[in-house]
């Protein structure tokens, strides 16, 4: 359970003194209460409750010297005030602004110098209208992106410089662009496209270097085209492969397909 802080200071960093604020008014009638619901606090817990009681005042307050006081106002201040707030040199006020207007004033800010910002516009936005963040230069925002953006827009980062993305590509991106996925140079990338494939295309992925897709592969594809992995390096499909197919004989001679050399070779 949280507990409020139990002191009373403003943004400055000075003692709250009831006596002089403009609303001392509100305290009888419990429209503000120190350390719990006061528009000079700091703490943006007690701006909130102080808005929520007093909504009216919150366009007063859109200009105050504070970011703090400034983003929680925006929550509640009139809609027609909000857009000049899109220029605030303060990245929480933009936001706080941008999610209460219409979609048309979101889309200048998929470039705001903020990454925040941009994680929360592309959270919001869908299709085209995510396009151009496709090739945003953070991580994270891209990684949103491949979330929300149709399959057909996927493409466009199936060769992005993130695995993270690209794992979220190969779970969403149409079949077609699956084969493709397969090749892609991290293991957990493979494994997200091998988890799509039809058991035939599969197949084109049994000597994969990493266990899993292998493993993957093993689960599901013709037993009759097990053979191969029988004698795989990595035991826990070497045990699936022998629970599928039956078999119960010694390991084959010669080495396994994906197994390393024992020894290097002398030169």
């Amino acid at each position: 359970m949280t507990t409020d802080i139990d002191e009373a200071r403003d943004w400055q960093g000075n003692e709250i003194d009831c006596a002089s604020c403009p609303h001392r008014d509100l305290l009888a009638a419990g429209g503000c209460e120190l350390k719990k619901a006061c528009v000079q606090d700091r703490y943006a817990r007690r701006l909130e409750r102080f808005f929520q009681r007093n909504r009216a005042l919150a366009d007063q307050y859109l200009d105050h010297p504070y970011f703090e006081t400034r983003a929680v106002a925006a929550g509640y201040a009139t809609v027609f005030l909000l857009p000049r707030l899109l220029q605030d040199p303060d990245e929480t006020v933009r936001w706080s602004a941008a999610r209460r207007l219409p979609k048309r004033y979101l889309l200048p800010l998929r470039s705001d110098p903020h990454r925040e910002v941009r994680i929360r516009v592309a959270s919001v936005l869908s299709d085209d209208d995510l396009r151009p963040m496709a090739s945003d230069e953070d991580y994270y925002v891209r990684q949103i992106v491949a979330k929300r953006a149709s399959p057909g827009l996927l493409p466009l980062l199936v060769l992005d410089s993130d695995s993270g993305v690209r794992r979220e590509v190969a779970r969403r991106i149409g079949p077609e662009w699956l084969a493709q996925m397969a090749m892609d140079k991290d293991g957990e990338v493979r494994l997200e496209a091998a988890r799509r494939m039809s058991p035939g295309r599969l197949l084109a992925m049994i000597d994969d270097a990493d266990w899993r897709v292998r493993y993957e592969v093993a689960s599901r594809v013709d037993t009759y085209e097990l053979s191969r992995l029988l004698d795989d390096p990595d035991p826990l499909v070497r045990e699936l492969v022998r629970s599928r197919t039956g078999f119960t004989g010694a390991p084959r001679s010669g080495p396994a397909p994906n197994a390393k050399p024992a020894t290097e070779p002398s030169s």
